[in-house]
């Protein structure tokens, strides 16, 4: 496995938000956790990339242990985290926001050749690379953020609500970009409230309910799951 989280607990300060939560990644898979609202799936998210500290439990990539490595070295080894609302830098360039994503020596020495794959994944953001990113539209500025986060040369893409307050013809676009992601190798772990369109595209799914993995499992299998059910609509 690529990412493998054991038995990870969160809180903050005294109030603890996640219990006991383990979930892998392989290589070039692609998979997707799910909950209700307020379930833990971002806070899961956040603290495997470094921005919230694990109480306890175990976060491993590639073999090496990340709990006591800070963020910018987890991007480093291959872990790009693309956060919830897009985050773009709003009064930058779409090119500048794309060239800050090539941070670290790797990302930097491949950024022309980087550049260019992103700008074949998303024309769009070619077409638009002296605009300034507050101006896009709330679907290019997703393009964006997910273009920033491929710049940084990632392994493992996480990408937070993906798809939220996307057109339908936008959301066919990213779905697609997706694929072709997993394609170059990268593996995807991604969160979304669309339970349906979320396990159409992965391969596995994990599904938390209030700070706990209730059940995980092949997407074919969660998606017509009884227990499912239950967890979001209370049948």
């Amino acid at each position: 496995m690529l990412l493998e989280v054991q038995n990870l607990d969160v809180a903050y300060g005294d109030y603890q938000v996640v219990w006991d939560v383990s979930l892998a990644v392989a290589e070039g898979e692609c998979v997707a956790l799910l909950g209700p609202n307020g379930s833990g799936k971002s806070t899961v998210v956040n603290t495997i990339s470094g921005l919230v500290t694990a109480k306890t439990g175990g976060i491993r990539f590639d073999g090496q242990s990340l709990i006591e490595r800070p963020t910018h070295h987890r991007a480093g080894l291959g872990l790009a985290h693309v956060l919830e609302r897009r985050r773009v830098f709003p009064h930058l360039t779409v090119g500048q926001n794309l060239v800050l994503g090539a941070w670290h020596p790797a990302a930097k020495a491949a950024r022309a050749r980087t550049l260019e794959r992103v700008f074949a994944l998303f024309p769009r953001l070619a077409e638009r690379q002296g605009q300034v990113a507050r101006t896009l539209s709330g679907g290019e500025q997703q393009m964006l953020a997910l273009g920033r986060g491929l710049m940084g040369l990632p392994r493992l893409l996480m990408v937070d609500e993906p798809f939220l307050g996307l057109a339908p013809q936008v959301i066919g676009e990213t779905r697609a970009v997706f694929e072709a992601i997993r394609r170059d190798g990268i593996a995807i772990l991604f969160i979304e409230q669309n339970v349906r369109l979320a396990l159409s595209i992965a391969s596995r799914g994990y599904i938390l309910e209030s700070g706990r993995l209730a059940i995980q499992g092949p997407a074919k299998d969660l998606i017509e799951s009884a227990e499912m059910r239950r967890i979001f609509l209370g049948a």
